[in-house]
């Protein structure tokens, strides 16, 4: 990995005797690695007593037999060799390469995700696809430029016209963040949409231009048992090196001396230690440090079910746009590997967005049934096929909560944080960044690699890949 500027050196550039990592997902787990491959002492403190955070798996035994479950969906997608070759070491043969199917779901209609133009000529309504050109027309006539500062409604709209905007985008958006498009900031929008947009679309209908347009990585890599199965795999490797892992812990406080962690306090008990990488959510660090911090994350409620059929559907996501849907995505697990279910049985995941204290948070699975069956047979999907086993997982910082201006409450955070020389925030949820899980564990990485060179990059670590573009489209995988 390179650096993008000569890094400030710490106030004290000792090299650490002990670390405490806080967080057991993947920048944890693989700065864990770093550092004690380096021979430092290190103790791993996970509040949950499964592994992999986000990046985990669960395991449901069924009358069929065992059903595994991400909390999410995900795929090994890196431009990073030596991510990649970390990966297939921990890995190995299980290490699968799957090709991923997307579609859109709307108003009974399937659109192919991205959207293609030959799909959306195909199965559009005439209405549609007349509204659409005439925003291509108005777009070529005026060519408006984006603001990148624009919020997420008004970035949308420029960049792929208000038909499409309202079409593909703002129900979805609100459905998901739970919040009006408008007060949802747009500036990570470019590494996360690859839709084509009209400018795109008119350059692909000239002669001779048939290349260049923004899209996802088609394949990816994918454990044979699931997702965790890499940071399983990752911490038997760090224990086997010298590591300690304490799960079922939680962090309670710091005892900061001078301008240094001295110890971290638990409700197991104390851990002294010369320097903390913590994965722990933003606002919850600072807090713990006597601060205030206005930034929160979405949460997602992963309704898991089994399937008495071999194959559901052949996509591996579905987005639902329909507001009336209670999901915004539904994934079929075996879509990835086929060991996700026992031979000859599937199995679904309903994403609902929600929060700890929603109603949707908090109810019975029994009590959501009746509207999962309903939602399934909308899209299609026969509820007589569900086995009667069911059951919810929950991620309460799923998604860092972007509105307009969060980037201020972001900055204060850090130098706030930045205050204390030996403390290192990283991941998606200690850096409050929307990124995948090769950047997360990359951060990881140079987290402990700073502590170990001395060198001061936590600004360096919080933006890791902050680029402008579709990142998808760089991966060698």
């Amino acid at each position: 990995m390179t650096y993008a500027a000569e890094p400030k050196r710490f106030r004290s550039s000792r090299r650490p005797r002990h670390v405490v990592v806080i967080g057991a997902g993947p920048a944890g787990l693989v700065a864990a690695h770093e550092l004690v491959r380096d021979g430092v002492a290190v103790t791993i403190l996970e509040r949950r007593s499964a592994l992999g955070g986000l990046g985990g798996t669960t395991a449901f035994e069924g009358r069929a037999g065992t059903y595994l479950f991400d909390f999410g969906g995900h795929r090994f997608i890196t431009h990073n060799a030596e991510l990649l070759a970390l990966v297939e070491g921990l890995v190995g043969d299980d290490l699968l390469t799957a090709e991923r199917r997307s579609v859109i779901r709307l108003a009974g209609r399937t659109y192919e995700y991205p959207l293609a133009i030959g799909n959306l000529l195909a199965n559009a309504p005439p209405s549609l696809l007349a509204s659409a050109a005439r925003d291509l027309a108005w777009t070529a006539i005026r060519r408006p430029s984006v603001d990148p500062e624009a919020d997420f409604a008004t970035w949308t709209r420029a960049r792929f016209g208000p038909t499409l905007y309202r079409t593909f985008f703002e129900g979805y958006t609100r459905k998901l963040w739970g919040i009006e498009p408008s007060a949802l900031s747009g500036d990570w929008a470019e590494q996360r949409i690859s839709l084509v947009d009209l400018k795109d679309v008119a350059r692909r209908l000239l002669p001779g231009r048939h290349s260049g347009v923004r899209t996802y990585a088609r394949a990816y890599r994918y454990p044979r048992l699931g997702f965790g199965m890499i940071f399983d795999r990752l911490a038997e490797r760090v224990m086997a090196e010298g590591a300690q892992l304490r799960t079922g812990v939680t962090v309670t406080g710091l005892r900061v001396s001078g301008s240094a962690i001295s110890r971290v306090e638990t409700d197991a008990g104390a851990f002294p230690c010369d320097a903390v990488v913590s994965t722990m959510p933003l606002p919850d660090m600072v807090r713990l440090t006597g601060g205030t911090c206005s930034l929160r994350f979405r949460g997602l409620r992963f309704f898991n079910v089994t399937m008495d059929v071999a194959d559901v559907s052949p996509f591996t996501w579905q987005y639902l746009s329909d507001p009336g849907i209670m999901a915004t995505r539904l994934q079929e697990p075996k879509r990835r590997s086929p060991e996700m279910a026992p031979a000859g049985r599937s199995s679904l995941m309903l994403e609902i967005p929600c929060d700890p204290g929603d109603p949707l948070w908090g109810a019975e699975d029994e009590v959501l049934l009746p509207r999962i069956r309903h939602d399934l047979s909308r899209l299609g999907i026969d509820p007589a096929a569900m086995t009667g086993e069911f059951f919810s997982t929950r991620a309460a910082t799923a998604y860092p909560l972007m509105v307009k201006g969060y980037e201020r409450a972001r900055e204060a955070a850090f130098r706030r944080l930045e205050a204390i020389d030996n403390l290192v925030q990283c991941g998606r949820q200690g850096s409050f960044r929307y990124v995948f899980t090769d950047t997360a564990m990359e951060m990881g990485q140079l987290a402990a690699r700073s502590l170990l060179e001395g060198a001061d990059r936590r600004r360096a670590i919080r933006d890791h890949r902050n680029e402008r573009v579709v990142i998808e489209t760089e991966s060698i995988a």
